[in-house]
């Protein structure tokens, strides 16, 4: 079997695939996101464009199939139409990457940014699960963050694994020219101004415990509530501030509002601390309430978030009339969360707290929101019980670890069953649960203000060069021009 060979290609396809897919969360195995992309690097490596499309699509079908496998127990249906739907986006990107080597080693990087872009936005606002830069967050490419956020990470990613694929080939300045760029954005990182201490604060992270991927049911509502406050009760210092995860107050059947209110205001006096408390009800026949509140040691409710970024077919339901037109509509939920429209940020006595609820921690926009808007450190409070597998935690807690880094703040993140972590400003995670423990993890963490390059410009420069790359990309080059024919 010649290297020319369709299951050759196929095997080398599915093979980019698979490095592309363990280099992030769960598994981690980050050197593969360069090998990965060294090895789409070559696959594309032909003059036809149907068949870089065709070869990059099973590449990304590969690689995203196996990292959102998780999708399939939230919505088969939604699990296929999005790997397939996606892949074709970076289908789209090989096919409008030039063949020749030096034009590609110049679109790709900006071509597969669009890509990226464009999934983590449409449709039904994106899915931004998966992606590359969770690979390097541990690393010191993964503090370039700073810089342009995730977005210029994952071109970086590109940029080096080209390097490599030039480096394989004996195109040594090639190779050196683009770990040259990775360099120079790494030294840039190191240069850049850090966000300034305001003070000191003592925090407490609460993960009441209890069994995974398990459904929201009416009996639960008391006892998740109940876990949460015995285990806030293991808190044996004073804290300034307490989290409790998204959704642990859930007055319904078996648990009354005033009840749950009264609650969550006793812990608030008996610790002398301000609570940040995730309720979830319905408020209408179709409408739910998504929100983290603020609650002061005197009990008042000083300040509230409802959640703005909610979960397609999870928290709220595309297409909902021609799904229940099909006769399907016993399998979604029966209210939509009507989304939020404030600010990201809760004003407390201890200071502003930026607040991504659960799936916003994989929206850069929502921190970036929250620090724009004063925020000195940030907060996550998620509730992934139901989700089967660890891919969606454990990428959770990578997201934040890039929007730590972005932001420079220290980040706080709290589920019900796990993953609950405590990341500081260059994003290391200084303590993170085990999932379905009863935990409290207790830290100092660092209030602070002033904001990263990435914070203030966002994706807008990537976006801009992914375009005129691909635009460029598109023309003619030199060789091509002087091998047309002239008209006498």
């Amino acid at each position: 079997m010649t290297t020319s060979s369709r299951p050759w290609i196929v095997v080398r396809c599915v093979a980019a695939g698979i490095c592309l897919a363990g280099s992030v969360p769960p598994w981690g195995w980050w050197p593969l996101a360069f090998v990965g992309i060294a090895l789409v690097d070559r696959v594309i490596d032909t003059p036809s464009r149907r068949a870089r499309f065709g070869r990059m699509w099973l590449v990304t079908a590969t690689w995203l199939f196996s990292a959102m496998l998780w999708m399939w127990d939230l919505t088969p249906p939604g699990y296929v139409i999005a790997g397939a739907l996606y892949s074709t986006y970076y289908g789209a990107a090989a096919a409008l990457t030039p063949a020749s080597p030096h034009r590609r080693r110049l679109v790709l990087p900006g071509a597969f940014a669009l890509a990226e872009l464009a999934r983590w936005y449409w449709p039904f606002g994106g899915v931004p699960l998966a992606n590359l830069a969770l690979s390097q967050v541990d690393t010191v490419l993964g503090q370039t963050a700073r810089l342009g956020g995730p977005i210029l990470l994952i071109v970086l990613i590109v940029v080096v694994g080209q390097a490599l694929s030039a480096l394989a080939m004996g195109q040594r300045r090639a190779a050196a020219a683009g770990l040259s760029i990775a360099v120079v954005a790494i030294v840039a990182t190191l240069l850049h101004p850090r966000a300034a201490v305001v003070r000191d604060i003592e925090a407490a992270v609460v993960q009441g415990g209890g069994p995974t991927r398990t459904r929201a049911s009416a009996d639960q509502q008391p006892i998740v509530l109940a876990r949460h406050i015995e285990a806030t009760r293991y808190l044996d210092r004073a804290v300034d501030v307490i989290l409790w995860p998204e959704n642990v107050v859930n007055p319904g059947r078996y648990l009354d509002q005033e009840t749950a209110t009264a609650a969550v205001a006793a812990v608030a006096r008996r610790h002398d601390a301000t609570v940040l408390a995730g309720w979830f009800y319905p408020v209408s026949d179709t409408g739910t309430v998504n929100f983290q509140s603020a609650v002061t040691p005197d009990g008042t409710e000083v300040d509230r978030y409802d959640k703005v970024r909610t979960v397609p077919f999870g928290e709220f339901v595309p297409l909902r009339g021609l799904i229940e037109a099909s006769g399907l509509g016993a399998a979604i939920p029966s209210r939509d969360v009507i989304p939020g429209t404030a600010e990201p940020v809760l004003d407390t006595p201890v200071g502003p707290i930026g607040v991504s609820i659960s799936w916003e921690a994989f929206f850069e926009r929502r921190a970036r929101d929250a620090v724009a808007n004063g925020a000195q450190i940030l907060a996550n409070p998620t509730n992934g019980s139901s989700f089967w597998l660890t891919q969606v935690h454990t990428q959770q807690v990578a997201s934040n670890q890039l929007r730590a880094i972005e932001n420079d703040r220290w980040l706080l993140m709290a589920g019900p069953t796990g993953l609950s972590a405590v990341i500081d400003a260059d994003g290391r995670i200084l303590q993170r649960s085990g999932i379905g423990e009863r935990i409290v993890l207790v830290t100092s963490a660092e209030m602070r203000t002033g904001r990263t390059l990435a914070s203030v410009v966002g994706p807008w420069p990537i976006l801009i060069y992914g375009l005129v790359a691909v635009a460029a990309g598109q023309l003619p080059s030199a060789s091509e021009r002087a091998e047309e024919p002239i008209d006498d």
